[in-house]
């Protein structure tokens, strides 16, 4: 990434940044995200929207992948200082330190609590990614490279080199070489012969920026695998692997085959929510727990297991049928 022109004076300026190998395929808003650091990501899609961010002097969507020689131009805008990194808590930071499930010279794997957002903005000062490199400072690289939903839990991968962030994206676009699969406790009896659901997501955002996803011919070929792990009198946990990568894709799924997650505050009813409550589910009953993929060369299987919390509550509250 080399900058072409750059005013010299302290006021705001306009950038141009010209796209390298480094930085191709990459989609603007994470490369944005890079660049401008101390800027919320909300304000970097409402630039976008604006047209104040442009791509080779045309408007440019959230999603676009970046090109060699493409040409950003970034209106100005006034960047927080390094001093203004949110001041966060020590126990907060050893909870994520102690969550760190694997590290290597290019990729950290965490184990997400739920509650946590991955990344801050939104009302938000900070999330996961702001508490890595503040517990990793002598890096200087840290992306994530792919999310979770906040109240999602397990297994997430942040890179440490540019490389291994381009690989990574690269197995995730082409379903190729990493599988991640998740834990669900769902609402019913899920089947054993629901093996899988195939249907479009389209994705609308309310006017107060919340991010609502549905089932509409409209939308994104969307590919869920399903395998019934555990069923007990009223709920049933499932083994759930999307196949795509869709905005709430798992969720919505389970929700279109009539078994929407446990605690799930945008798709479940009020009435199931209100019963799991008073059970003591009090979170949504996702959770990333294995990721199998192929990283410069090797093969890397790393597992996650449910919390004590969750897992308690289903041994202890619910009664089981089958195992």
């Amino acid at each position: 990434m080399s900058e072409l022109e750059q005013n010299n004076s302290p006021r705001p300026a306009v950038r141009y940044v010209t796209i390298d190998e480094n930085n191709i395929d990459q989609r603007i808003d994470n490369f944005l995200v890079t660049l401008l650091k101390g800027v919320p990501k909300g304000k970097i899609y409402n630039l976008l929207r604006k047209g104040e961010i442009r791509v080779n002097k045309k408007r440019t969507k959230p999603d676009y992948r970046l090109q060699m020689d493409d040409i950003v131009r970034i209106a100005p805008i006034v960047i927080a200082p390094e001093s203004d990194k949110p001041s966060l808590p020590d126990r907060l930071k050893t909870e994520i330190e102690s969550r760190i499930v694997y590290e290597d010279k290019g990729l950290i794997v965490v184990d997400k609590p739920s509650g946590i957002a991955v990344h801050g903005g939104s009302g938000l000062s900070f999330g996961l990614i702001e508490i890595i490199r503040q517990i990793r400072p002598q890096e200087k690289f840290i992306e994530l490279a792919h999310r979770l939903d906040r109240d999602t839990s397990g297994l997430i991968m942040i890179a440490k080199k540019r490389a291994v962030l381009k690989e990574l994206h690269t197995a995730l676009r082409e379903k190729t070489g990493l599988q991640k699969t998740y834990l669900a406790l769902v609402y019913g009896h899920w089947p054993k012969r629901k093996v899988q659901v195939n249907a479009p997501l389209l994705k609308n955002e309310l006017k107060s920026g919340e991010r609502v996803v549905k089932v509409h011919h409209d939308g994104k070929e969307s590919l869920t695998r399903f395998k019934l792990v555990r069923q007990f009198e009223d709920y049933s946990l499932v083994e759930c692997e999307p196949v795509t990568g869709r905005t709430h894709q798992i969720r919505v799924h389970a929700l279109h085959a009539g078994y929407p997650i446990v605690g799930d505050e945008k798709y479940a009813s009020a009435e199931q929510l209100k019963l799991t409550k008073e059970l003591g589910f009090k979170r949504l009953c996702l959770h990333a727990t294995r990721l199998d993929m192929e990283l410069q060369g090797e093969r890397l299987l790393l597992e996650a297991p449910i919390e004590k919390s969750w897992q308690q509550l289903m041994n202890n509250v619910l009664v089981a049928k089958f195992s």
